[in-house]
């Protein structure tokens, strides 16, 4: 294993301290994830109690199955919205599923576009999240408060072409939340054998 190739300190002490049934640890876990937990569940379900739901099924997931996380396969935080991804999916399923069953609106074809569609909103957020703080600075004054590279440029007090770069950048790595292995599923790494 190359030195890039190892996962960073904390994530392989993390996941050895909840092994052992540190309580502490999951709560040191939960204080670093549960925004980006709870923000992509309510991305793909659209309702509160949902996402608080898949919130504590995630964090439950991971205090049961600590080793479910293979820290040669990428970083802990991508692990935990992976499964926070595939969990919420699945929720969103079964519910539209229930709803099919029992005569409610819309087709099957239907539910699985406002999977997909989900997924790929819920993948979009987490590359913003997860990019550095230029990049998703530089996005976030080009969308939100529409301001043209010039304009983003000034307010950050960065050259043109570097403004410029940034935009570019960062739409590039926007642009593959539309590329997924499976629908939608967050970046990196699978869930490394998780049930």
């Amino acid at each position: 294993m190359t030195k890039r190739d190892v996962p960073p300190r904390w994530d392989r002490k993390m996941q050895q301290r909840l092994a052992r049934g540190e309580a502490a640890a999951l709560g040191e876990l939960y204080d670093r994830f549960a925004c980006l937990v709870h923000g992509l569940a309510h991305r793909v379900l659209g309702d509160e109690h949902a996402a608080d739901a898949v919130t504590r099924e995630v964090f439950a997931h991971v205090w049961q199955h600590p080793d479910a996380y293979d820290p040669k396969l990428g970083p802990l935080r991508t692990w935990v919205a992976t499964l926070t991804h595939r969990l919420a999916v699945q929720r969103l399923r079964a519910d539209g599923t229930a709803a099919l069953a029992r005569g409610g609106p819309g087709t099957a074809q239907e539910l699985e576009h406002r999977v997909r569609h989900a997924s790929v909103a819920a993948r979009a957020d987490y590359i913003v999240q997860s990019m550095p703080v230029p990049l998703r600075s530089a996005l976030e004054r080009a969308y939100f408060q529409r301001r043209d590279y010039r304009q983003t440029a000034a307010d950050l007090g960065i050259t043109e072409d570097e403004a410029r770069r940034r935009l570019r950048l960062g739409l590039q790595l926007l642009s593959t939340a539309h590329d997924t292995e499976a629908p939608g599923a967050p970046p990196g790494p699978g869930l490394g054998g998780a049930a």
